[in-house]
């Protein structure tokens, strides 16, 4: 039996090897910016209800991952993409820990401990857990709310303590993302009950309780929200945030068609292994005695999970402006399941695949060898990958041609400026305003996007003196936006 001090070690030494190692060697990529500049704007102006990207305020999704973001520049003194990302990686750990403690007494000693490693190790959470995505933080909350009720759940704990504490982190669930969570949640909540014929149980005081809760997390930034920037304006931004997904604006077949494929994907390599829950005939060694479980249930919940996932990642896949990343919070239950399964007393191949039984002994060489090989990837990323990305970052160049243009007295008025990512590491003081005309008339250097370059060359409140283009930049997505001085010859 993995004594809680081993599981502790095994997990820190495998998170570490995983997830730190050049954790911000790469410049901000993707998404990233939409979470880090936010953050930055927060710690500069001390507003943390309207976060914002550029001027304008961004209201598509909740500000819980532009909090972290601001808490780590702030704890730490530094704005870097090592500070930025520490949130993610952090998230990542506090799921592992969780397993390996509160679902210690369901799972067993070795079980938790193998649910921590598949979930450390899967592909889908090394992607995004390294980045500073609300991947990383909303697959986390979700994985924290399922281990803890089902836990709970099944050792007979508290009501209170299993329909309330679990829907805390589903509030903070819905501030990073959304709701959508919830259809995961309850679609496995359901089936769990039902195929334990306890469904009825879901109707309880608690249980209501812990739902008032979760909404007032929500509510607590949302109202503050709706009063600054109106009601119908954030109301028409979520609107269409849902509707288009359903609707499937920009919806492509090809990608539609490999939602499932490449959500399957983020359960590597350990999918491989999900076959053997047609001969897991037992439940673990280490399991708890006081459990509400006993062998044939056990076998019902796993079924539960497998079933309730499946369906769940196949009517999400199937929606039109779907993605595959939207399945990620099943990487939870996929790490409890698959634990259940391969620490069980006696585990076989299905006959399809042989039938041949799948020994104790070589579960742990497997999933010791899928471990360790992970991590050994992981550093042939570092060392090979790695050093030819940083060769080919033009984020950062950009940043430093517009510091080369702008002397380091001066303040870079930003007009109107939208997505911008180099944004970040430009190190003189930037103020955001939203149309040329706002420029006041000591500023000496501006940025425009093109759409504001006519108004930016006809601008007036510099009589006699006139703007004069400086720069003209265009970025990896085709993005152009021009950097103008007051001529002051």
């Amino acid at each position: 039996m993995i004594s809680r001090s081993q599981a502790l070690l095994i997990v820190l030494l495998v998170w570490a090897a995983v997830y730190l190692p050049a954790l911000g060697s790469l410049e901000i990529k993707g998404e990233e910016g939409r979470r880090i500049l936010p953050a930055v704007r927060m710690v500069e102006s001390g507003d943390y209800i309207v976060p914002k990207v550029g001027s304008e305020p961004y209201l598509r999704k909740p500000p819980l991952i532009n909090w972290l973001v601001a808490g780590s520049f702030k704890f730490f003194g530094q704005r870097n993409e090592w500070t930025a990302r520490l949130p993610s990686v952090l998230c990542v750990l506090a799921v592992a820990l969780v397993f390996i403690t509160v679902a210690r007494r369901s799972l067993g000693a070795t079980g938790s401990t193998v649910a921590a490693l598949i979930w450390l190790t899967n592909f889908g959470m090394i992607e995004k857990g390294r980045l500073i995505e609300i991947e990383a933080l909303y697959v986390s909350l979700f994985a924290i709310a399922f281990v803890c009720w089902l836990s709970w759940w099944e050792q007979k704990r508290s009501p209170c303590l299993t329909w309330i504490v679990p829907w805390i982190f589903l509030g903070l669930d819905w501030l990073a993302k959304g709701p959508l969570h919830l259809f995961f949640f309850y679609a496995i909540v359901i089936v769990v009950l039902w195929r334990s014929r306890e469904l009825r149980t879901i109707w309880n005081v608690p249980h209501l309780v812990g739902l008032i809760v979760m909404v007032s997390i929500f509510a607590a930034w949302a109202i503050p929200l709706v009063k600054i920037t109106g009601g119908a304006h954030v109301a028409q931004v979520w609107s269409r945030q849902f509707s288009g997904r359903l609707a499937g604006e920009g919806f492509k077949f090809g990608g539609w068609a490999l939602n499932i494929p490449r959500s399957l994907g983020y359960f590597l390599p350990w999918i491989l292994f999900v076959p053997l829950l047609a001969g897991a005939k037992s439940r673990p060694e280490e399991r708890g005695q006081n459990l509400r479980s006993t062998d044939g249930p056990q076998i019902h919940v796993q079924a539960a999970l497998f079933w309730a996932s499946l369906i769940s990642l196949i009517i999400v896949d199937l929606i039109p402006g779907s993605l595959p990343r939207y399945t990620m919070p099943l990487l939870g239950p996929f790490a409890w399941l698959l634990a259940s399964i391969l620490t069980a007393e006696i585990v076989a191949w299905p006959r399809w695949l042989g039938g041949e039984p799948f020994s104790l002994k070589d579960r742990r060489r497997a999933i010791a060898l899928l471990a360790v090989a992970t991590c050994g990837a992981v550093c042939v990323y570092l060392l090979a990958i790695v050093p030819r990305l940083q060769a080919r970052q033009n984020v950062k160049t950009i940043a430093a041609r517009i510091e080369a243009v702008v002397p380091g007295s001066e303040r870079l008025y930003a007009v109107d400026p939208d997505y911008q990512p180099f944004l970040f590491y430009v190190r003189r003081p930037i103020v955001y305003v939203s149309r040329v005309i706002d420029l006041p008339g000591d500023a000496s250097y501006f940025l425009v996007q093109p759409e504001n370059e006519n108004a930016a060359e006809s601008a007036r409140q510099w009589l006699p003196l006139s703007p004069r283009r400086v720069l003209s930049i265009q970025d990896y997505r085709g993005r152009r936006v021009s950097v103008f001085a007051i001529d002051k010859r």
